[in-house]
């Protein structure tokens, strides 16, 4: 029951599995006399394996028989290669197990060698021991390398489970200093956002009253002008009202003519954003910011390399970017921005834009126009005008694609025909209408032939062509 080895049971029962003689003949050591049975076993007969008492052991020595045997004491029989008592066979309890049948691998008996093991190889044990206890002593070797091996990888187990608390307890004191500091770095990011906060508030409140206070003393002049001229009016006589009239008029216009905001100097957006980087606190990124940005319409531009023109039925646009009262870019969108385009001439031609908001405050505004001419572009945000609106828009013809060939020269596209032409104007003597390598007229370069522009990728210029002129050009084409 020590190693729990599964054992497969013998047909014959229990009784047939092999015994262990070696614990059997050390239980038996304590055991009395085999010869006299009255006194303690003291000795053993190395040469007839009988346990005897000391009275005994003197007397197997007396008698002529056994004078020679070899007696010793029974505690040395430990370590004794010699059997402590004879095994007898179990199938025949009167004969001694002194064989060992190679075929069965089992020791056997004379009468077993003439019975069931007939024919079966087999020799003296004295013979085969030595063989099979080198095979043992081979498996024998191999297990304590494998013992050796597994104290081995045990004992490295036990040194990574020790450096593996030690290392976790390293890495949870780094975690607790780590969560201390951003918890620290945290709370005193919440103090400096809380202080924000409020020094934004008394900053709006001390412009709402200070407008408040413009507004209320401008209502109180207002008041006790049109009272004033009201009590003038119902109660002053002509004269009175003429000789008065300078003075009032002039005090109720001064007063008509103050500007003033009909609208909070200030609003109420106050904004936190968690997702906003916040720099670094106490050696650690925080995120989280107060948004009290304000877009101011008059300090947002407008950018874009098509801003003033653009072509028929082809998209284009250009950029918007919001931009607060200090002239700071906006970093949110949400603005109401408002596009209008309409043609100058013709009342009921408008275009109709796409306003895109990007989140970061810009707005992508992308049109496309179907008529040309000139139009007129307002960009509002919030109901007024952003810098440089309203603006002119002109809306040129769709692009003109080249009818002709970009070629060096018409001598050469044209083979070498003395009646190709072409729109550079150079011409070659010899009669050839048309240009040819640094003769008069040639630009010195590639160049389209329907219009002489030296840009491959440019607009067509020339008009349409005459008849004359289409059967030159068409003939180079070709060519």
């Amino acid at each position: 029951p020590v190693c729990d080895a599964e054992v497969s049971l013998p047909p014959g029962g229990v009784g047939q599995l092999t015994p262990d003689w070696l614990a059997v003949s050390r239980a038996g050591a304590a055991a009395g006399c085999d010869l006299c049975a009255d006194g303690a076993a003291a000795g053993q007969c190395l040469t007839c394996g009988v346990r005897l008492c000391p009275f005994c052991c003197r007397a197997h020595r007396r008698q002529k028989k056994t004078a020679s045997h070899a007696v010793t004491e029974l505690e040395n029989t430990k370590d004794c290669s010699q059997p402590g008592k004879p095994l007898l066979c179990p199938s025949h309890p009167t004969e001694e197990l002194r064989l060992f049948c190679e075929q069965c691998d089992q020791p056997v008996c004379q009468e077993c060698v003439l019975g069931r093991h007939r024919q079966h190889p087999y020799d003296f044990t004295s013979n085969v021991i030595h063989r099979h206890g080198d095979a043992l002593r081979k498996l024998l070797k191999n297990s304590q390398q494998h013992m050796d091996t597994l104290e081995n990888v045990l004992s490295q187990i036990d040194n990574m489970g020790s450096a593996v608390r030690s290392r976790a307890e390293a890495v949870a004191t780094e975690i607790c200093l780590f969560a201390s500091g951003y918890v620290r770095a945290i709370e005193e990011h919440r103090d400096r956002l809380l202080k924000q906060l409020e020094d934004l508030k008394v900053q709006k409140e001390n412009l709402l009253h200070l407008q408040k206070a413009q507004l209320q003393q401008l209502l109180l002049d207002m008041r006790t002008g049109v009272e004033f001229t009201e009590h003038l009016l119902m109660s002053g006589s002509d004269l009175e009202i003429l000789i008065t009239k300078g003075v009032v008029s002039s005090r109720l216009t001064k007063l008509n003519s103050v500007s003033y905001s009909t609208h909070p100097s200030v609003d109420d957006r106050i904004q936190f954003s968690p997702q906003e980087r916040a720099g670094r606190c106490c050696g650690y990124e925080v995120f989280g910011a107060v948004l009290n940005k304000v877009v101011d319409p008059a300090r947002c531009t407008l950018h874009g390399e098509d801003l003033h023109s653009a072509r028929q039925n082809q998209r284009t646009g250009f950029i918007l970017l919001c931009n607060d009262t200090t002239g700071e870019r906006m970093r949110q969108g949400g603005e109401a921005v408002r596009v209008t385009i309409t043609h100058k001439d013709k009342r009921n031609c408008a275009v109709k834009p796409t306003v895109c908001d990007n989140g970061d405050g810009t707005y992508c505004i992308s049109y496309s126009p179907e008529e040309p001419g000139l139009y007129a572009v307002c960009v509002c945000v919030k109901g007024q005008h952003v810098q440089g609106s309203p603006f002119t828009l002109m809306v040129k013809h769709k692009f003109r694609e080249h009818q002709g060939v970009f070629h060096c020269c018409t001598f050469c596209s044209s083979g070498g025909q003395k009646a190709a032409r072409c729109a550079c104007g150079g011409t070659m003597p010899g009669g050839y209408q048309g240009c040819g390598h640094g003769h008069k007229g040639h630009p010195g370069c590639h160049h389209w032939s329907c219009c002489g522009q030296v840009k491959e990728s440019s607009e067509c210029l020339a008009g349409p062509p005459s008849d004359t002129s289409l059967r030159g050009l068409l003939r180079t084409v070709a060519l």
